[in-house]
């Protein structure tokens, strides 16, 4: 078997766009999604290697529980209660760090698994589009604007899809 260049043996490509390392903090994600971590990396690569070519660094994505949500967002964004993801760029903490480290995004298992159910998706689903979510954040993409927010969900949506995953807008039928 000839071995094509670029490409491992799995048919996965190499990520070119960067590290991603994957905590699990609270055990609740693996007794609801056995391949959670899997999972997460998966989604943080696609997100850096079709929105971030260009940024080469490291992301985190912690697997948290409720309790860790709800302390980082009391904290850091003045909201006592969790929520699905928050993401924390380290774009301001040093000149030597920002093109290494790009942050990290946290998950909440609670919350992801609650919202996975009330809409009617599978968890692994909803997992994925959540950590494209977090990670485009860090790569400098928001939604606070009409324009922001459509420019952001089309390149959820095309990453989503090369992951065989649905629009996660468009209302189920």
């Amino acid at each position: 078997m000839t071995k094509r260049p670029g490409r491992r043996r799995s048919g996965r490509r190499a990520s070119r766009a960067g590290t991603v390392a994957v905590v699990v903090a609270a055990p609740e994600w693996h007794r609801r999604l056995r391949s959670a971590s899997t999972i997460a990396r998966r989604a943080a690569r696609a997100a850096l290697g079709t929105a971030g070519a260009r940024h080469s660094g490291e992301v985190a994505v912690v697997l948290a529980d409720n309790r860790l949500s709800r302390r980082l967002n009391r904290t850091w964004r003045g909201k006592d209660q969790p929520t699905n993801v928050l993401s924390f760029s380290a774009a301001g903490s040093g000149p030597m760090a920002a093109p290494r480290l790009l942050g990290d995004v946290v998950l909440a298992g609670g919350v992801v698994a609650a919202e996975a159910a009330a809409q009617g998706k599978r968890l692994s689903a909803h997992l994925t589009h959540l950590v494209v979510h977090g990670v485009l954040h860090l790569l400098g993409h928001d939604h606070e604007r009409g324009r922001d927010a459509q420019r952001m969900e089309a390149i959820e949506i095309r990453i989503l899809r090369r992951l065989g995953i649905a629009n996660p807008y468009e209302a189920a039928p």
